[in-house]
């Protein structure tokens, strides 16, 4: 099934509305859609690489869009069915506890999530759960988001066709490697 929904989303690259259905992707990749918008990011601005950064900003922008809505989801839903049930399994007090320190990391989550291979829709959802401010949400996906999608599109504008098979591959893996040597160095500096 995943393997026909990544032949379709591939498909519509070549589409004249292709940036809409770009928009559409990254909007509902970031609550709920399992393909991410790279898939269709890449063939894209091979195929146009003087819309790059175009490109590259509609998948920004639709993707934080997007994750608003996750958010709506997190915030608005956990009231009415997650609550009553952690309350009924007596973990209610646990729950507040885990929202004050996802909070308190709020920031490198959602940055974390939205640049790396972890699903961006589990932070979008949980950060709306916790009640994580929703200036500090917009504000760090737009970073992780741009981070991303420019990084992607400035490679792929540089180096062209050679350097897909190591965004398909590889880039997730740099991606998860850069924040980690990123929060590794605010806590050398904060604790040295």
């Amino acid at each position: 099934m995943l393997r026909d929904l990544y032949s379709w989303t591939l498909a519509k690259a070549e589409h004249p509305q292709a940036l809409w259905v770009l928009a559409a992707v990254a909007f509902i990749e970031s609550s709920v859609f399992p393909i991410p918008p790279d898939v269709l990011m890449i063939p894209m601005i091979l195929a146009r690489p003087r819309r790059a950064w175009l490109i590259a900003l509609v998948a920004t922008a639709a993707s934080v869009l997007g994750g608003v809505l996750g958010y709506g989801i997190g915030y608005f839903f956990y009231d009415q069915i997650g609550q009553p049930i952690l309350d009924a399994l007596g973990k209610g007090d646990a729950m507040a506890e885990f929202n004050i320190r996802f909070n308190d990391l709020g920031f490198w989550a959602v940055l974390t999530a939205g640049i790396t291979p972890f699903p961006y829709k589990v932070i979008t959802i949980m950060s709306g759960w916790t009640a994580m401010p929703l200036g500090t949400f917009v504000a760090t996906s737009i970073l992780a988001r741009a981070l991303r999608f420019f990084i992607v599109a400035g490679l792929l504008r540089v180096f062209g066709a050679p350097i897909r098979d190591f965004i398909e591959r590889r880039l997730g893996l740099v991606f998860t490697v850069f924040v980690l040597l990123l929060i590794g160095g605010f806590v050398l500096v904060r604790y040295l």
